[in-house]
């Protein structure tokens, strides 16, 4: 399979403009951040603009974690951007701790594309009939 992005086929320098595209995206948040720091509700939803989240069932052989090892039964998967790379998060249901998927961080690209990697996860790890 063949993925082509935009830019690509016209002999553009797609790799530089992201660079700074990314440059310029991250000062942007950088100075929101620091405007938003002042209140926890507005620190938790610039938080939330880079995540998702969704309550799962893990199947019989459970979400491998680095922290505790397995964890089973209803979890919250949370998919995360940090630092340009997608992480994934379980935690059990209305728990306080999250712990590091196993294997679960990965460079992502294009920031666009986080949902569509937290519907990939939800898929792989959502198994409430075995």
């Amino acid at each position: 399979m063949v993925w082509v992005r935009r830019g690509l086929d016209r002999g553009q320098a797609p790799l530089a403009a992201l660079r700074d595209h990314r440059r310029e995206g991250r000062a942007r948040r950088h100075a929101g951040e620091l405007l938003m720091a002042d209140t926890a509700d507005a620190a938790a939803t610039a938080d939330e603009a880079d995540a998702r989240t969704t309550d799962i069932t893990a199947g019989p052989g459970g979400v491998m974690t680095d922290e505790v090892g397995v964890v089973t039964g209803e979890l919250t998967l949370r998919t995360e951007l940090r630092a340009g790379q997608v992480v994934l998060r379980v935690q059990y249901k209305d728990a306080d701790e999250w712990y590091a998927v196993t294997g679960g961080r990965a460079p992502l690209a294009d920031p666009a594309d986080l949902a569509a990697v937290h519907t990939v996860a939800v898929g792989l790890l959502h198994r409430p009939e075995g």
